[in-house]
């Protein structure tokens, strides 16, 4: 049975650092591509940040040179280290993964593209 579970999230203020974490099992990381997301309560679910499974990545421009996103597949997770947040990174934050190898690049940041989903860590940023 494959299982996401966040961690690391928390309240901050702007201009501060966050780590989340997202640890995997029942499924190998390694060559998959997965994703985090975010959603703010009565928006749509927004692709963040992805790792394609040949390593390329992609993130939505918002947060262009503030969000990295790595995958450590000793330990089998995958972070997103968060710099410089704003309030309006304020949301609650998804770990994805994708069930079969292979994915398209230009589907990196598409919900659809995902089949596995962890339950979410809050992060909170005050102006």
């Amino acid at each position: 049975q494959v299982q996401l579970v966040e961690s690391g999230g928390g309240s901050v203020q702007a201009g501060g650092s966050l780590r989340l974490s997202c640890a995997a099992s029942g499924y190998s990381i390694s060559s998959r591509c997965m994703a985090w997301f975010r959603q703010i309560p009565g928006k749509e679910r927004e692709g963040v940040a992805a790792v394609h499974d040949d390593g390329f990545t992609s993130s939505t421009d918002s947060v262009k040179g503030r969000f990295i996103i790595s995958r450590d597949n000793a330990k089998n997770t995958l972070d997103l280290q968060m710099n410089s947040l704003k309030p309006e990174d304020t949301a609650m934050y998804y770990c994805a993964a994708k069930q079969n190898y292979g994915c398209y690049y230009y589907r990196l940041l598409r919900q659809a593209e995902y089949h596995y989903w962890g339950p979410g860590t809050q992060v909170t940023v005050s102006s």
